[in-house]
């Protein structure tokens, strides 16, 4: 079986595909245009991560293709239901960086809260201001999560330790209450939630989820986390959502503004001047789409991946 690697991952995928007799190609820098001319026309499995979206015509071009290996949690870049019906198996590892998420989650709830970043920021310009940086206590807060799966659950892991309420809200899912989480319905969701974090992934129904409307819901002024994927925000109405104190501060690990591939920003002019009022809001703390991205995770999504596609 030839599987071809189209996005570079740990070594142990790899390794162990090959030791179970898997014909491993590296092409990185294969187009969409070769993959179009057949040049992948004998390959029965491709592992990628966003470099290419694997759409009905490239699939198409892929006749022997018997399953696809997606590096990381999100799919949006495969047409799911085009490759089903053809007969292809999807494959993701999101259990490879659920610890990464929600640890990166609290982390950048917890700078929030305690407002260490502006008071590292602040102490590195020779000022000691003890009052300005006075900070939150997380146990005093309910926390509610949308979108319960692996992400979900792993942040809630990392949170039960503090001692805070958590409550979750999955429009797909059900009877997960337990020790860690409350299930709730999408109305105490919005009435009871003082921190707000999005782990849904990015389909048609979410993508500009988190808009005008769906913040104006919430009956408590909130904390916003995202680190899920960019396109579920509208980066505008979550800023103007904070200017009217719907929102007192956001921890964005994604951001609207990043290309299909993730390794940078796609912008037009009237992006640029929300980027511009993002960046310049110090009640917003920005990393680059890291929150899945550990030495750790980086070898168990590809140990996961070998699993699925051994067993």
């Amino acid at each position: 079986m030839k599987v071809a690697f189209l996005d570079t991952v740990h070594g142990i995928l790899q390794e162990r595909l090959s030791a179970n007799g898997y014909e491993c190609s590296e092409l990185y820098s294969i187009s969409r245009d070769e993959i179009l001319q057949g040049k992948l026309s004998d390959f029965s499995g491709i592992v990628l991560r966003s470099r290419l979206t694997i759409d009905a015509s490239l699939l198409a071009a892929l006749p022997s293709l018997k399953w696809i290996a997606r590096s990381g949690s999100g799919l949006e870049n495969i047409d799911i239901e085009e490759a089903e019906d053809r007969g292809v198996r999807i494959i993701n590892s999101p259990e490879g960086n659920k610890d990464s998420v929600g640890e990166h989650a609290l982390g950048m709830l917890l700078s929030l809260m305690h407002r260490i970043h502006l008071g590292n920021l602040s102490v590195k310009s020779r000022n000691w201001l003890r009052e300005e940086h006075r900070g939150e206590e997380l146990v005093s807060k309910t926390i509610g999560i949308i979108g319960y799966g692996l992400m979900g659950n792993s942040f809630a892991e990392k949170l039960k330790g503090i001692g805070c309420k958590v409550i979750a809200y999955d429009k797909y899912k059900n009877g997960f209450s337990s020790d860690l989480v409350e299930e709730v319905t999408e109305k105490e969701f919005f009435s009871r939630s003082e921190v707000v974090s999005v782990h849904v992934p990015l389909t048609s129904e979410t993508k500009e989820m988190v808009d005008s409307q769906w913040l104006n819901r919430f009956t408590n002024p909130i904390i916003f986390i995202n680190t899920s994927r960019g396109a579920i925000v509208k980066t505008a109405d979550l800023l103007d959502a904070m200017d009217r104190g719907i929102v007192k501060c956001s921890a964005l690990d994604v951001i609207e503004f990043e290309g299909t591939s993730l390794e940078g920003l796609e912008l037009d002019e009237q992006k640029k001047v929300t980027l511009e009022r993002l960046l310049e809001n110090d009640q917003i703390l920005i990393t680059p789409h890291v929150a899945g991205w550990s030495v750790e995770s980086y070898y168990k999504l590809s140990s996961f991946l070998a699993d699925k596609i051994l067993n």
